[in-house]
């Protein structure tokens, strides 16, 4: 598609511009510049890169833990595209040691394929008391044949983000994955602040769904939470007003030391773009006023894609759209040391996102009108 397209605002070099235009020419941004008195094309409210959604279980009504196959990766990708993400971290919840070696196997098949950024392996290396919904009987602590899939998935280059509780793990084997490259994360724990810091030290710059599977803000025992907060490590944040009240999330943003520390997950399951029910671990999920809940009742997951969690983090949440914006696409992208991907000269019109003035994923810049 050539064409000259004039949002009226777009995300470039870090910031929401009006009056610019794209000019596309063979599919790909050629010139970004003022649009002055030349005749658009197309006159979308908002573009900005695809969000980068760094936790993705599923989609499309396939889980990546049902589904560890490089089929199973690109239903969950194509799901999520079609709903505004370009770039996903497929996500293996915890599971028995052969399924996370088969979820590596698929990525490293998978590599190559658009928008697959990496993968999360969240869990099993977590804390008992703070499972969630994550099988006990798969729990156990970070060991060897761990370190082996990291190191084959790090020697093919490819970003791994690994979610752990701190406190429960081997501090050389700590270590040893932080110096592989791994993306540490501190979630699903039951570390103290002292033991968040310590963790922090040693290598984790990242915390997992903050709020959630850690111990409860306290003011005798801040415990993870309030570390991560006041800490520069980078903090992943479920805005569905359900994992995370709209009070708490502005609170801990207005508490970071730096606001660029901050980003938003999805943390989505197979409902998203698919049916409204699925199975985990034997026990049926589904969506209930908006929660994916088990049959106990408890949260399982996120029935949200990235271009909605914006929206409310922005209309709901009451964070400003640029700070949204940054927390949805650049922030995701520094925080597993991806490539940065923005409205600019090279970049193909297909990983450019437009919305309309409700916040709405419209398409992709490169679609024809």
């Amino acid at each position: 598609m050539d064409a000259l397209i004039a949002p009226q605002l777009t995300w470039h070099d870090g910031d929401l511009r009006e009056g610019l235009a794209i000019r596309l020419r063979g599919g790909v941004i050629s010139e970004i510049r003022p649009l002055g008195r030349d005749t658009a094309d197309l006159r979308p409210y908002l573009a900005l890169p695809g969000p980068t959604d760094l936790q993705v279980n599923g989609g499309g009504g396939v889980l990546f833990n049902a589904t560890p196959t490089p089929e199973g990766i690109a239903a969950i990708r194509a799901a999520h595209l079609a709903l505004g993400t370009h770039a996903i971290l497929p996500t293996l919840i915890t599971d028995a040691p052969e399924v996370m070696e088969a979820a590596a196997d698929a990525i490293l098949a998978a590599r190559g394929q658009p928008g697959i950024a990496g993968i999360h392996l969240e869990g099993p290396h977590l804390a008992p008391e703070r499972r969630g919904t994550h099988a006990a009987q798969h729990l156990r602590p970070l060991d060897g044949r761990t370190m082996t899939v990291l190191r084959r998935l790090r020697a093919a280059e490819v970003p791994v983000l690994l979610t752990l509780a701190p406190e429960r793990a081997d501090p050389a084997l700590l270590a040893e994955a932080a110096a592989l490259g791994v993306v540490l994360s501190a979630g699903h724990s039951q570390a103290t602040a002292a033991e968040a810091k310590g963790g922090f030290a040693a290598g984790v710059s990242m915390a997992t769904h903050l709020f959630n599977a850690m111990p409860p803000l306290h003011h005798r025992e801040p415990g993870l939470a309030a570390a991560a907060i006041l800490s520069d490590a980078f903090v992943g944040i479920i805005p569905d007003g359900i994992h995370v009240a709209w009070p708490m999330l502005r609170l801990a943003l207005a508490a970071r030391p730096r606001a660029d520390r901050s980003f938003i997950v999805s943390d989505a399951m197979p409902t998203v773009g698919g049916p409204e029910a699925f199975d985990l671990y034997g026990r049926r999920i589904r969506v209930q006023d908006g929660r994916l809940v088990n049959d106990g009742g408890a949260l399982a997951g996120a029935h949200l894609d990235m271009i909605t969690g914006l929206r409310r983090l922005h209309r709901d949440g009451g964070v400003a759209l640029k700070a949204a914006v940054a927390m949805g696409t650049d922030i995701p992208r520094r925080a597993m040391r991806l490539p940065p991907l923005g409205v600019a000269p090279g970049t193909p019109a297909a990983a450019i996102a437009t919305l309309d003035d409700r916040l709405r994923f419209q398409g992709w810049l490169g679609d024809p009108a």
